[in-house]
C-alpha cells in the first residue's frame, strides 16, 4: 500500500488578478468568511471536539490563522502525546477548504501524515464541502490518528519532503488507502 503524492502547480485564473478595492466583487465573499469564521471560533471555544485547544494566542491578531493544540486520544498511540494544528483560511472559505497541517516540534508518525507536518486526508482537498467546519476536520484528524494500528511515516516521506509545495493543497494527493 504506497501512498503516492503528486505536486502540481495551479494555474492563475482571473480570480488572481489584482483590481482596485471599489471593483471588488469578493468584499462581501471576505464579509461572509469572517462571519463564518467568527461563528466557527466561538462553537471552537465553547465545545472543542475531545482532546482539542484553540491556542487563544493565535487569533488575537488576525482571524485568518489559528493554532489548534492537541492531545492524543486516551487508549491510542498516541495517548499523550501533544501535537500543534495550523489552520490557514483564504477569503473564499468555506467555499474553499482551510489549508490544515501539523505544525511545531512534534509531528505524529503516522502513514498519512508527512514529516513536514502535510496530512494527507481527503476532506482537506477534493472532499472537501462548505458544510464542514473546523470542528468537523479536527474530529476527522483525531479518528484518523486513533485508529492507526502501527506508527510509521509514509513510504515517500523522504522524497515528499523534499519536492513538495509548502503549501499542501498544492499537492495533488491520490487517495487509495484506508485501512488507517
Amino acid at each position: 500500500m504506497l501512498l503516492h503524492c503528486v505536486s502540481v502547480k495551479k494555474k492563475k485564473n482571473r480570480s488572481d488578478v489584482i483590481r482596485p478595492i471599489a471593483s471588488l466583487p469578493g468584499l462581501s465573499i471576505m464579509a461572509s468568511m469572517q462571519k463564518r469564521l467568527q461563528k466557527e471560533l466561538l462553537a471552537l471555544q465553547s465545545d472543542p471536539p475531545p482532546g482539542m485547544t484553540l491556542n487563544e494566542r493565535s487569533v488575537q491578531n488576525t482571524i485568518t490563522e489559528w493554532l489548534i493544540d492537541m492531545e492524543g486520544a486516551p487508549g491510542t498511540l498516541y495517548e499523550g502525546e501533544k501535537f500543534q494544528l495550523l489552520f490557514k483560511f483564504s477569503s473564499r472559505y468555506p467555499f474553499d477548504s482551510p489549508q490544515v497541517m501539523f505544525t511545531g516540534e512534534n509531528i505524529p508518525v503516522h502513514p498519512h501524515v508527512y514529516s513536514n507536518g502535510h496530512i494527507c486526508l481527503s476532506i482537506l482537498t477534493e472532499d472537501w464541502s462548505p458544510a464542514l467546519s473546523v470542528q468537523s476536520v479536527c474530529l476527522s484528524i483525531i479518528s484518523m490518528l486513533s485508529s492507526c494500528k502501527e506508527k510509521r511515516r509514509p513510504p515517500d516521506n523522504s522524497f515528499y519532503v523534499k519536492t513538495c509545495n509548502k503549501n499542501p493543497k498544492k499537492t495533488k494527493w491520490w487517495y487509495h488507502d484506508d485501512t488507517c
